[in-house]
């Protein structure tokens, strides 16, 4: 009998419908033998209408009750799914995130968690009951408080869930079928991958993918959690139950690199269109003023990706380029403004039409000219870099947002990633 944790997003439980799509899909784990926890989303837009409302009311809102509010979508969707179980003949309860508990730290709206103590939720589940658990939050000890752990929490809140219950495999369903090598709207002949190393995934999920929540694929890799990614618009009886010897038949299994027998250079192309590029030119070229520039951003909690710096012809200035999220733009501008007496003087561009394009793969670890053959490519294609960024397994570009579905289309056929 394994230990099944089953998470569905927000579209997956967007109505009665399809929370009763959900509902087939935990009876056939339960049918099959195996133990389930089920982690839900708030229903699709609900979490968006409950953040707008706060706003209307205040404008500058309490974060304490501003996740007093939010958290509340999970739990209807709990609840629901619990009922829809129950009068399938199963014997199932709803569980919000400090009944488990959940326990995270103070920081609301983006709280990490600490520990979950699983034992009540294990004994449980072990006596039969499918437990359907609110994702997105849990409780904040020292004021006793509901904290909501950010976008895209229920993912982190069920890989958690599956460490505390020392779970066989931690299942995420989505509106996709699996890890792609690039988004298949863009490029039709993307391939999905059968398996995809926990590091690729983390690094997909920070430069735009959105299959998985990057605090979720960083828990999974810490822990050894077996996850997959899967479609709940499948039919359920469609699918098999999980069992160890099936798990690689169906959607796409994040594990550890050594796992992946046939490894590719490449194996996925991101993008992401929230960026924005700010550029200061004419600063004085002197010891300590990269530190006057990103000292202030830092303390606004602004996060600043890539960084390119040029000296002027005079070797007395520089110019510096750098990229921080679409919507810090205008935030990040009037940081820069009230520091300029400490940074001396500049002048400042601006843009957020402009997107980021990765390439990503382990086996660049160990292949040369990965690099080069992305530079002459854009090159060929008459797009230009404004900046680049690396590490171990990805190369980022940063060029004009006109031209971004060219270039995923174009480094998806060079890398050899297209469907036959």
């Amino acid at each position: 009998m394994a230990t099944v944790v089953m998470k569905f997003g927000g579209t997956s439980v967007a109505n009665i419908e399809r929370i009763q799509n959900v509902a087939r899909h935990v009876k056939r784990e339960v049918d099959a033998g195996n133990k389930v926890a089920v982690v839900v989303s708030a229903m699709s837009g609900v979490t968006n209408q409950l953040v707008a409302w706060v706003k209307e009311v205040s404008p500058l809102y309490d974060a304490r009750e501003y996740d007093s509010v939010v958290a509340t979508g999970e739990q209807v969707t709990a609840g629901l799914l619990a009922l829809a179980l129950q009068a399938m003949g199963l014997k199932a309860r709803s569980w919000t995130g400090w009944q488990v508990p959940i326990k995270t730290d103070t920081a609301h709206g983006a709280a990490r968690i600490i520990d979950i103590p699983g034992a009540d939720l294990k004994r449980q589940i072990d006596g039969g009951e499918v437990a359907v658990i609110t994702g997105f939050q849990g409780i904040e000890e020292i004021s006793n408080r509901v904290a909501t752990l950010g976008r895209g929490g229920s993912d982190t809140s069920a890989v958690a869930i599956a460490v505390a219950l020392e779970a066989d495999v931690c299942d995420i369903y989505t509106d996709v079928d699996g890890v792609y090598t690039t988004d298949p709207r863009i490029v039709p002949k993307a391939r999905r991958l059968a398996k995809v190393s926990y590091e690729e995934m983390l690094e997909m999920a920070s430069l735009g993918s959105k299959v998985l929540q990057t605090r979720s694929v960083e828990l999974a890799m810490v822990y050894k959690v077996k996850t997959r990614v899967l479609s709940s618009f499948v039919a359920p009886d469609a699918m098999q139950p999980y069992r160890p010897d099936n798990v690689e038949n169906i959607g796409t299994i994040v594990c550890d690199e050594d796992e992946i027998v046939e490894q590719q250079v490449v194996s996925g192309i991101a993008y992401a269109k929230d960026e924005a590029k700010v550029t200061l030119l004419k600063v004085d070229d002197k010891p300590g003023v990269a530190a006057r520039i990103f000292g202030p951003l830092s303390d606004a909690s602004i996060n600043v990706d890539m960084i390119v710096q040029n000296v002027t012809p005079d070797g007395k200035h520089t110019d510096m380029t750098f990229t921080v999220q679409a919507s810090e733009l205008p935030r990040t501008l009037d940081v820069l403004k009230k520091a300029k007496a400490d940074i001396g003087h500049f002048d400042v561009k601006s843009s957020a039409d402009v997107v980021k394009i990765s390439v990503i793969g382990v086996g660049m670890r160990s292949h040369a000219g990965v690099a080069a053959q992305m530079f002459k490519t854009l090159a060929e294609k008459g797009i230009n870099i404004h900046a680049i960024s690396t590490s171990e397994i990805k190369i980022s570009v940063l060029i004009d947002a006109v031209y971004a579905e060219l270039a995923v289309r174009t480094l998806h056929t060079v890398y050899g990633l297209d469907s036959d």
